[in-house]
Order: structure tokens, then C-alpha cells, then sequence
């Protein structure tokens, strides 16, 4: 059975989230089209989130 690509926008959420748990500024963002971007500072700011909540060191 083939394996599935994961959505575009799942994947600059998750590259966004990577980024904010590693320290990265939200101006570092990568994308330009608006969905994207959008998802990936959804994803930077939910991992600021959980820095700020304790979830990571």
C-alpha cells in the first residue's frame, strides 16, 4: 500500500512548529503564499505556547 503525501499546509505547521521549539524568530518563515505562512506561524506560535507552558526545556 502507497503511502500518502502529507498536505502542504500540515507540513509548514509542522516545520513551523519545529521552528518555534528550537528558537527560531517568526521572521524566519519561509513561505510566501499566505496559507502557508499563516499555518506555519499557527504551528511557531503553538510551540511558543508550549515552551512558555513547560511542555519543553
Amino acid at each position: 500500500m502507497k503511502r500518502q503525501k502529507r498536505d502542504r499546509l500540515e507540513r509548514a505547521q509542522a516545520r513551523g512548529y519545529k521552528a518555534g521549539i528550537n528558537g527560531r524568530s517568526s521572521e524566519d518563515c519561509p513561505y510566501q503564499m499566505a496559507d502557508a505562512r499563516t499555518n506555519w506561524l499557527g504551528g511557531w506560535r503553538e510551540a511558543r505556547e508550549d515552551l512558555q507552558s513547560g511542555l519543553y526545556k
